[in-house]
């Protein structure tokens, strides 16, 4: 309960808040004692100020007092001067009393001037009277002067008094404001290092939620969601795991794959809950009939796979495989029906029958449309079982040495803008110099690569390769973007972005030099998985481009929200856009559909400036085709770029 509520979003944002406001109130406290602690200097200054004019009222006044008396005593002419000078010496402090202190001040300054008036006139005439000789004047006025300099000190002495006790009072208040100020401070404290550390509590609970997420997102990235079995992904990383640990022992693997036979008529009919019910029944059967180091796992519908690390032989395989159809054979009882569900297991071996992981699955899958094609409920792979299999699979072994050896070689196909006609970019195609059978076109080995898994690795080499002449060409002048076709498997990738930001970083270039062509059918396989990486590769700065649309799911819906910048309508329009009514209509609605989208629109197989001109009419944006060239190897594609910009240059201007 406690954790539950310390994790709970509310719980983090009121205590962020709480601390945020406790931390302003103390800053508040802080600025405030500060100010407080000024304006308090500054009001001593000020009272001291005070207190110093109106000590030197009385020092003047003791001064005068003291040559007075001096000069009465010694009767001597010399004594009268210190008495002259004396008289008067206090009236610039009272004067500046009276303008610069305060109420209190003014009233006290006026009235000790007005005695002090008296005085300092008493003290003149005395000084009068001896300059006259008159000894009688003289003494008579000193006697007054006394009697007035005894009211004037009364009045000194209680504004003396009175001053200090103001400054003491207002010490004493100062100093208990600030032991407030202090105390607040001291409490607010105190709660900001409780909000602290409950902050820390919310953090460490939030931080231990993050993690049970985390483990939870890879366990769901891992695991069918329906099944809580291994899911493919899972499944072929533990399939290489067991590959390499069989390379290092010597004792060979087993892989099954399952495929039920009559789920589809049970599924149709009794409806998907059930379906899905009877699918959980079926992997819980699964699991009861293997080992505990085997990897049952769910590749999606009716299929199922069975990895069999460290079996030994095929002999045993097949025992585990005649477990599992017996399993499977039983009859399922659910919500009251009875239904019989059985099997077809293709098995493949390793080594003995592949070289990784994604061709073991692959030759388990031929396997297993044997077994149902024969009927046999099982059978073990064999190079007989198809002989196209077999050439495609010499196909596949041959390619990974092209890949490895660089055999592969690209060819570049221009594209230009249609309003000008000056090239813009263009389009890598993978070509394989095979050394017996020469130039082979994609359509020989890409399907084949699609397959197999090959098709990662090429798409590395075709992006690696393609990014280094791009960079050459850049040094040389020449900065032409690249256009590059990306395969299904690459965008279920999700290492796939940082690949690509690291080949655009290792050759220097930026992103927005290189476009990923993707097919709708790529989109569409898995299009949770491959929107995030999409989005990723838009983030990058990459262009991204649907190629060949029109020719496949067309689905409106992922073009409207999938995060790209170009569509390419196939060339099955566009070359016959003029001859057939259809096409040409197809054509305008794909141009309206993209720019209403917002997306450049790239017409490919224009093969002559009739169809150029036609698009150009409909607001093409940039064509591809035999009109420009056909595809060239790098060195060739130089020197007709170079070719095409002199043209440029020295045609005539309209």
């Amino acid at each position: 309960m406690l954790s539950n509520w310390v994790e709970a979003r509310t719980t983090a944002q009121t205590t962020v808040v709480s601390l945020t406001i406790g931390l302003a109130v103390l800053a508040g406290l802080a600025l405030w004692t500060s100010l407080s602690m000024q304006r308090a200097a500054t009001h001593l200054h000020e009272l001291n100020e005070i207190n110093d004019h109106w000590g030197l009222v009385v020092q003047n006044v003791d001064v005068a007092d003291h040559a007075l008396v001096d000069y009465i005593r010694s009767g001597t002419p010399v004594m009268r001067q210190p008495v002259a000078n004396a008289a008067g010496a206090a009236d610039e402090s009272l004067r500046w009393l009276r303008d610069h202190g305060g109420p209190a001040d003014v009233r006290a300054a006026t009235t000790v001037g007005n005695l002090y008036g008296d005085y300092t006139t008493l003290l003149r005439e005395t000084v009068a009277a001896g300059d006259r000789g008159d000894t009688v004047a003289v003494t008579q006025n000193a006697d007054q002067a006394e009697l007035t300099l005894v009211s004037l000190r009364k009045q000194l002495s209680t504004v003396v008094q009175l001053k200090r006790l103001e400054t003491t009072d207002y010490l004493r208040a100062a100093e208990q404001k600030n032991s407030r100020l202090q105390l607040a401070a001291a409490i607010a404290f105190v709660i900001d290092l409780g909000l602290v550390g409950l902050c820390g509590v919310v953090l460490l609970g939030h931080r231990r939620k993050i993690l049970r997420q985390a483990a939870k997102s890879e366990h769901e990235a891992m695991h069918d969601a329906l099944t809580g079995l291994a899911n493919r992904t899972l499944l072929t990383q533990r399939t290489s795991e067991a590959i390499r640990l069989a390379n290092q022992s010597g004792e060979p693997l087993g892989l099954f794959l399952i495929d039920l036979n009559r789920f589809k008529p049970i599924n149709d009919t009794l409806g998907h809950a059930f379906g899905d019910r009877l699918l959980q029944h079926v992997a819980n059967r699964l699991t009861g009939a293997v080992r505990d180091l085997d990897t049952v796992a769910r590749l999606g519908g009716d299929e199922f796979a069975v990895l069999l690390p460290s079996v030994g032989t095929a002999v045993n395989a097949l025992v585990v495989a005649d477990r599992v159809h017996r399993a499977l054979e039983e009859a399922v009882v659910l919500e009251g029906l009875t239904v019989d569900v059985g099997c077809s297991i293709g098995v493949a071996m390793y080594p003995t029958d592949s070289l990784d992981a994604h061709e073991l699955l692959k030759h388990a899958d031929i396997a297993m449309y044997a077994a149902k094609r024969a009927r046999q409920g099982t059978a073990v792979y064999e190079p007989g079982l198809d002989s196209a299999n077999a050439a495609q699979l010499t196909v596949i072994s041959e390619l990974r040495r092209a890949i490895d050896h660089g055999e592969l070689v690209l060819h570049y196909q221009p594209k230009a803008d249609l309003r000008s006609g000056t090239v813009c970019g263009a389009e890598v195609l993978c070509r394989w110099q095979h050394p017996r059978l020469g130039l082979l076109g994609p359509d020989r080995f890409i399907p084949a690569a699609e397959e197999t898994g090959l098709i990662e690795p090429l798409t590395q080499y075709v992006l690696d390769h393609a990014l280094a002449q791009c960079r050459a060409w850049q040094l040389s002048g020449w900065d032409v973007p690249i256009s590059v076709n990306v395969g299904a498997q690459c965008l279920h990738d999700s290492t796939f972005p940082e690949q690509v930001s690291a080949l655009l970083e290792r050759h220097g270039r930026t992103a927005d030099v290189l476009t990923l062509e993707i097919t709708e059918s790529a989109i569409i396989a898995d299009p949770v998985r491959a929107s995030d990486v999409l989005v990723r590769l838009r983030a990058l700065g990459v262009r991204l481009s649907i190629d060949d649309f029109g020719t496949g799911y067309s689905s409106i819906a992922y073009l409207r929200t999938m995060p790209v910048h170009e569509m390419k309508i196939d060339r099955s329009f566009t070359t016959n856009m003029r001859s057939d009514s259809s096409s040409g209509a197809i054509t305008r609605s794909l141009l309206g559909l993209a720019h209403n989208l917002e997306l450049e629109v790239v017409a490919e197989g224009v093969e002559d400036e009739e169809t150029w001109t036609a698009l150009a009419a409909l607001g093409c944006d940039i064509v591809q085709g035999y009109c420009l060239s056909k595809p060239l190897p790098a060195d060739e594609f130089a020197v007709w770029l170079r070719d095409r910009v002199l043209n440029e240059l020295t045609a005539p201007t309209s």
